[in-house]
């Protein structure tokens, strides 16, 4: 958020990976020659069929018609990030027998191999061709070896490449069939968001897929899952099927769970649709200074900006009212305390907002820690308000390199940032309304990147508000994501998604319901939020920030979300009915511009 108009504050893509591509042994001059008996036993090689049996990661694979070696379709792979595009097949094979994998393939560079084969795994690449060409390796499977992996895949931060007529000849495998339906499904914890499930084993299957209420939410390689951003006190019914090559079982029988009391943020008692604002409190820019008694009631949450520290590192936190000087109309303190006690009579929620553009917070000691505690309860205590809103800017936020789990942070202002609160919690109880605006670059942009990455070399800031909103799931009322101040964001759709219209909204806001794998990685999900923990963050008036969106489009991507209709290209992963509404930059800059924002957000709910 700002103090001042809008300036595009969203830091540059991260920076590309780079690195050489390390010397590999070259190409197999002459394959050994198949015998009579031998077939090709991969499926689908051709991609005539698209994608069936194939396994791209982050989405990074397509089955296109131009260009191709042969027949009508190939496979298009574009790396992207951390992300190689790596594309992958189970193929049955037979033990102690001899295989010869090839492809034709397109583009700088391309890699062929195969893992999984009981001797030594195989692989071969090309370093660059601008026409087709073939690659050619072989291996011997092992004595007890049944499938291997065969894959193709690219280099970071290279253009996509292309493969086509993918073949392993050999003896023909046993055929895959499909696995029987998993018996023995039963709960084994249950939470207030959260069901821990498991089953007996299928054999045959490679995966798992879990269901809820028909909808697949999960899936996993063991006979075990935790299906978590669950409502507290909520009855759910759960399925589970087998996977493998062969395709999915048919669903087993059916196990209900309720989930405990107590979670999702406490008794807030917000609206089922709540229209969030910052005052600016502390400061006047060219919206003018309102008081807080002049504040309509259209406002459910108002976060006061800002609360702000001493120093970057020191934790201290202060608030004060805008000086006489800068902001002539501003109350006396003795007002404005009786305005927030007068807003909190009629339902309202008011929350010191923490951090701002201006105001960096880096709790990197235990020392700031206990200092931001004992600071914001004071500030807490002194206005009597309900709660906290984090809005930590700038470079707040970062992961040290080798932070790269965001369910385990070890990242000192992260871990020191959780702790704080949760104790702030814990002292003020279930009624302590948390509230979080993260710009898009530290959430939705840790769908691609995560941290400085594997190699190093990226932003360090890259999604690192996702360990905070995690560890405090249970704890968090409401977050608003900036959807403003962004540069374009990948969606779920991995397409690139750009602010201004419905799109942008609908695409972000889907991402944080739906959840995603961090960096592309599927063994670590960011699990989604419940629609009620929800709102979507916007610029009230073209002054207040870049990606303003017109009131025409808000609808619109209220309609697709709640109602799935008007949802243009992008299609979402569920209706969110329950989405609990709208936050906006600022109460002051809607003022400036006759209300616009607020009049909207009544009419379409209707109040």
């Amino acid at each position: 958020m700002e103090r001042t108009g809008p300036t595009v504050r969203f830091s540059g893509l991260l920076a590309t990976c780079t690195a050489a591509v390390l010397a590999a042994g070259a190409l197999v001059a002459t394959a050994p020659a198949a015998s009579a008996a031998d077939v090709d036993v991969a499926r689908n090689g051709n991609f005539e069929a698209g994608l069936d049996g194939w396994n791209c990661t982050a989405g990074s694979g397509a089955a296109v018609s131009t260009p191709v070696h042969g027949g009508t379709k190939a496979l298009k792979a574009t790396p992207a990030g951390n992300d190689n595009a790596k594309c992958s097949q189970a193929v049955t094979v037979k033990p102690n027998s001899r295989y010869t994998l090839s492809a034709w393939v397109q583009g700088s560079p391309v890699y062929l191999g195969a893992t999984g084969t009981g001797t030594t795994d195989v692989s071969t690449w090309t370093q660059s061709t601008g026409a087709w060409k073939q690659l050619t390796t072989s291996f011997t499977t092992g004595p007890s070896t049944t499938s291997v992996s065969v894959y193709t895949h690219g280099w970071y931060g290279t253009p996509a490449h292309y493969v086509d007529d993918l073949t392993l000849v050999g003896p023909g495998g046993d055929p895959v069939v499909v696995p029987a339906v998993p018996a023995g499904l039963r709960t084994t914890a249950i939470s207030s968001s959260s069901v821990a499930l498991s089953w007996n084993a299928v054999s045959g299957a490679t995966g798992y897929d879990v269901y809820r209420g028909g909808t697949k939410v999960a899936s996993a390689t063991g006979p075990s899952a935790t299906v978590t951003g669950l409502a507290a006190s909520t009855a759910y019914s759960f399925q589970v099927t087998a996977t493998n090559a062969a395709g999915e079982s048919a669903k087993s029988a059916a196990v209900t769970a309720t989930t405990t009391a107590g979670g999702g943020g406490g008794d807030t008692k917000l609206p089922p649709r709540a229209l969030v604002g910052y005052l600016h409190s502390s400061f006047a820019n060219g919206s003018g200074y309102t008081r807080m008694a002049d504040v309509p009631a259209s406002w459910d949450v108002i976060n006061l900006a800002f609360g702000e520290p001493t120093s970057v590192t020191s934790g201290d936190i202060r608030f004060s009212l805008c000086p006489v000087a800068e902001c002539p109309n501003v109350e006396s303190e003795a007002e404005f305390k009786a305005a927030i006690k007068a807003k909190q009579a009629a339902g309202k929620k008011v929350l010191i907002s923490i951090g701002g553009q201006n105001g960096q917070v880096q709790l990197a000691s235990t020392a700031a820690r206990d200092a931001f505690v004992t600071s914001v309860s004071k500030i807490i205590d002194t206005y009597g308000l309900d709660g906290l809103d984090i809005d930590f800017e700038g470079h707040s936020l970062s992961l040290n390199t080798g932070d790269t789990d965001f369910r385990a942070p070890t990242s000192p202002v992260i871990v020191n940032l959780i702790s704080a609160v949760k104790t702030l919690k814990a002292k003020y109880g279930s009624g302590f309304v948390l509230t979080m605006a993260p710009e898009t670059f530290f959430v939705q942009l840790g769908y691609q990147f995560y941290g400085s990455g594997p190699w190093g070399g990226q932003d360090p800031r890259a999604g690192a508000y996702l360990p905070v909103i995690h560890a405090l799931r249970d704890d968090l009322t409401l977050l608003h994501v900036q959807d403003y101040n962004s540069g374009p964001i990948m969606g779920l759709d991995n397409q690139y998604h750009s602010m201004g219209g419905a799109d942008f909204h609908i695409a972000m806001t889907d991402m944080l319901l739906a959840g995603f794998p961090v960096a592309g990685n599927t063994s670590r999900v960011f699990p989604g939020l419940r629609p009620d923990q929800v709102a979507i963050g916007l610029p009230a008036s073209t002054q207040a920030g870049n990606g303003h969106t017109s009131p025409a489009e808000v609808n619109k991507a209220l309609n697709c979300l709640i109602k799935k209709t008007d949802c243009g290209s992008y299609q979402t992963h569920g209706t969110w009915t329950d989405l609990r509404g709208l936050m906006t930059w600022s109460i002051n800059w809607d003022r400036f511009n006759n209300w616009e924002f607020s009049r909207n957000f009544n009419s379409y709910f209707g109040r």
